[in-house]
């Protein structure tokens, strides 16, 4: 049909139609505002699609490169990890759960390896617009990035398998050499167990920091440290999966491992993405209420990790 209006008056009139629509603000936000991600097979049996209003609350910036930019540190199982040997393709929940969120606001959560302690400096350089690395939502680093809260997990140790160094309390481990991931909130806990050791007149804990967890594992398989200080949900993963769960052994519980706070873990993002914090928390709830949250920690069985509604800093130091 359109190839039959050929009248040059016609062709004018329809031209200035077509560059007053597009030039008016009204038009110019309803197209932004649609998303251009379809649905993702986050799973084999979970396929999330993307909510037209939800995508409306995104930052200009995020709707015009239809990309999160996400920093994580990997390898931290089961959160962040490569799928295979020698793979370069990123898994776990922070992953999938990305995935998802990016689906649900019809834009690409597009994850970059970052070593943890640099990974806040680089947000606030602009490299990153997020981060998802199983980072405790603490008031200190809300100063540098806002938190959507979305998981809970305590500390734990990672030790040799049957626990030979016997650790039962955490005192245990005062005089003895441990091994932690720098940057942490486990190494500032770490720090925080001297006072025990000085208050029974005990030796302090010889405190050895590594750039990534998996480093402090090789130290503990050497025999270097007695015990690798981390997140119970990421020990007893290692635990169950290293050289077929022959390795090493978890020693869990608020005597073991001391007393912390219930903050929880949170994505961190940039204050510099103005409206997106409360898009990502949005988009959380909508999973949360659907099942698909459940579903994708249930796939690395830790479903008892989940939190009921999804808030912003929520830092409980």
């Amino acid at each position: 049909m359109r190839s039959h209006v050929t009248p040059a008056v016609v062709l004018t009139a329809f031209a200035v139609l077509v560059v007053s629509a597009c030039t008016t603000g009204t038009d110019t936000t309803t197209a932004d505002a649609r998303p251009t991600a379809g649905p993702v097979a986050v799973l084999p049996d979970l396929t999330v699609g993307p909510d037209p209003k939800l995508h409306a609350m995104l930052p200009e910036s995020i709707r015009t490169t239809n990309t999160v930019r996400v920093a994580t540190d990997i390898p931290y199982p089961p959160f962040e990890m490569y799928a295979n040997e020698g793979s370069k393709q990123i898994t776990g929940i922070d992953y999938d759960l990305g995935q998802a969120i990016g689906a649900r606001l019809g834009v690409r959560f597009a994850f970059t390896a970052q070593k943890f302690d640099g990974i806040l400096p680089a947000v606030q350089a602009g490299k990153f617009d997020a981060v998802m690395s199983a980072m405790t939502d603490k008031k200190a680093r809300q100063k540098s990035v806002d938190f959507v809260d979305y998981l809970n997990a305590g500390p734990g140790w990672l030790v040799a398998k049957g626990n030979p160094a016997g650790i039962t309390v955490v005192t245990d481990v005062c005089g003895k050499p441990v091994g932690v991931q720098t940057g942490t909130n486990h190494q500032k806990l770490l720090q925080q167990r001297q006072q025990l050791c000085e208050a029974k007149g005990l030796p302090p804990i010889r405190i050895l920091t590594f750039s990534k967890d998996s480093e402090a594992q090789l130290a503990l398989r050497s025999g270097k440290v007695v015990a690798d200080y981390l997140d119970e949900v990421t020990a007893a993963y290692v635990a169950s999966t290293a050289d077929g769960g022959n390795a090493f052994s978890t020693v869990t519980g608020r005597a073991a491992v001391g007393e912390y706070s219930a903050s929880p873990m949170g994505i961190g993002i940039s204050k510099d993405r103005a409206g997106l914090k409360e898009a990502v928390r949005a988009a959380l709830q909508s999973l949360m209420d659907d099942g698909s949250y459940r579903k994708i920690l249930g796939k690395y069985g830790v479903p008892n990790i989940a939190i009921p509604k999804a808030t912003v800093n929520g830092a409980l130091d």
